[in-house]
């Protein structure tokens, strides 16, 4: 069980192409100082004790190379690294008292499960007896003690997932890092594994560091998640925060599932309120998003408006709604997804199936929908920030 603090962390790695004459600044998004590529920047974060920490991102964010630098498998170029209060920029990875949990699980396939997870204790010269029972205590968490004996290649990828993770338990780390361990499993076994990991967490109450780029995973496993774009920090905080108050465009569109649906609109103040008006809708915003808005002295000005698929409502032609024509209509079950064009946008809507009234929704028929003040996030036409906060 450790704290971890990383204060100011950086990675650079160096450039190795000649810049050309006219070639820009960026390098697949990534910034080029004249140190090299900096691949994470000014990355500070304060990790409590036994809390789960997500890092998600798209790929080529910083976020696995910033926890490999947590285990030390990566040179920290700059800032400062402290678990449980002592800085471990120049601690050998052996010595952090971390365990790390693979994406392609890194199991020695000429031994045995129970020989995988015993092999770090070994190293360090554990007695048998001690070994055994945490092996065996380990295999039983992660129901594998039947396959104790058999080698990692008469195993399923989730059954070779959970001798990893057993691998690293038996340890009993300070900290427990996980690299994307779920990305190579199916859809089925991906969604069995994350309440695998959830119960994991709940029994061997130590601190966890994940990363995915999965935000379903980073949703529901999470503590708080940490968001990342281009080797920087773009929103710390809980799974509902970041749901309900996204900081910016890209956390917006990058959490929730369908993305936020993006309007052009108008950011009007009235009689001492704000209102947003897009397709010919005009929606005064609610009490919260008042307060919000005057406390910051935000302006009428053209804005870029966010409302998730499920907030929206089916609405009557008249009532101050927007006209859209469907393009696709998804059948999901419980709910339809209706993928419509309203003002040249293209727009999603979810609609709970007991709420058609037996309508039917095809291909170039016209629907008009809605959405309450309650449910708009307002965010800079230039810069992308939430106008909120």
């Amino acid at each position: 069980m450790a704290t971890v603090s990383l204060r100011g962390i950086k990675k650079v790695y160096p450039n190795t192409e000649k810049k050309k004459k006219g070639d820009s600044e960026k390098k697949t998004n990534l910034k080029v100082t004249e140190e090299g590529v900096l691949a994470v920047d000014n990355f500070n974060l304060e990790i409590a004790d036994k809390e789960f920490i997500v890092l998600v991102g798209p790929s080529g964010c910083g976020k696995s190379t910033t926890l490999r630098m947590v285990a030390g498998l990566e040179e920290i170029s700059g800032g400062d690294l402290i678990i449980d209060g002592k800085r471990v920029n120049d601690v050998a990875p052996k010595d952090r008292d971390i365990a790390m949990v693979f994406q392609n699980y890194a199991l020695y396939p000429h031994m045995t499960v129970y020989e995988n997870m015993a092999f770090s204790l070994k190293l360090k010269k554990v007695d048998k007896d001690t070994i055994d029972k945490k092996v065996r205590e380990a295999a039983e968490i992660l129901d594998i003690t039947q396959y104790l004996d058999r080698k990692p290649k008469a195993l399923s990828g989730g059954q070779r997932q959970r001798v990893a993770i057993g691998r690293a338990i038996v340890r009993n780390p300070k900290v427990f890092l996980m690299d994307e361990p779920l990305s190579n499993l199916d859809a089925k076994l991906r969604n069995q594994m994350r309440a695998e990991i959830i119960k994991l967490r709940q029994r061997i109450d130590t601190t966890f560091i994940y990363v995915t780029h999965d935000q379903t995973e980073a949703m529901t496993l999470g503590d708080r998640i940490v968001i990342m774009k281009d080797g920087v920090i773009q929103q710390i905080g809980t799974p509902q925060e970041v749901f309900d108050h996204p900081a910016n465009l890209f956390v917006a569109g990058f959490i929730g599932m369908p993305q936020m649906n993006f309007f052009d609109a108008e950011l009007l103040v009235e009689g001492g309120k704000y209102f947003v008006t897009v397709g010919g809708a005009k929606v005064e915003l609610s009490a919260e998003k008042q307060k919000n808005l005057s406390a910051k002295g935000v302006a009428a000005q053209s804005i870029t408006l966010g409302v998730r698929p499920p907030h929206i409502a089916l609405a009557k032609a008249g009532d101050n709604a927007i006209k859209a024509t469907i393009d696709v209509s998804e059948m999901m079950g419980s709910e339809v997804h209706l993928h419509v064009n309203a003002n040249g946008k293209d727009v999603v809507i979810i609609v709970p199936t007991m709420d058609l009234g037996g309508a039917s929704y095809s291909f170039g028929s016209e629907l008009y929908f809605g959405f309450s003040g309650e449910v708009c996030h307002v965010f800079d036409k230039e810069t992308g920030a939430n106008l909120e906060f």
